[in-house]
């Protein structure tokens, strides 16, 4: 008996493609991945969420729009400072 599962159809990617809305759910899906790599670092650190608005210069509403998973208009500058105030740097490549 064959126990290898066969490719049937077309992949994920081509159904998003398909649907209209692959670019919007890889914007999203990378957000979350920078989110959640902050997140880490923050508790790494023992910041909390207020110290970390202060470190990055913002608000606290600010840096909760960065966490919101629903908020899109993050920019690079507000992922720069984040990444700053962790002591990271912010790595954005084209692949």
């Amino acid at each position: 008996m064959n126990t290898k599962l066969r490719h049937i159809g077309s992949d994920f990617d081509d159904f998003l493609k398909d649907e209209g809305i692959l670019e919007e759910t890889e914007a999203v899906a990378i957000k979350r991945v920078i989110t959640y790599q902050i997140e880490k670092a923050m508790k790494h650190r023992h910041f909390t969420k207020t110290m970390m608005a202060k470190r990055m210069h913002t608000s606290r509403s600010a840096l909760d729009r960065l966490f919101d998973p629903e908020n899109e208009s993050v920019t690079l500058v507000t992922l720069n400072k984040a990444a700053s105030a962790l002591g990271r740097k912010l790595k954005v490549e084209l692949v």
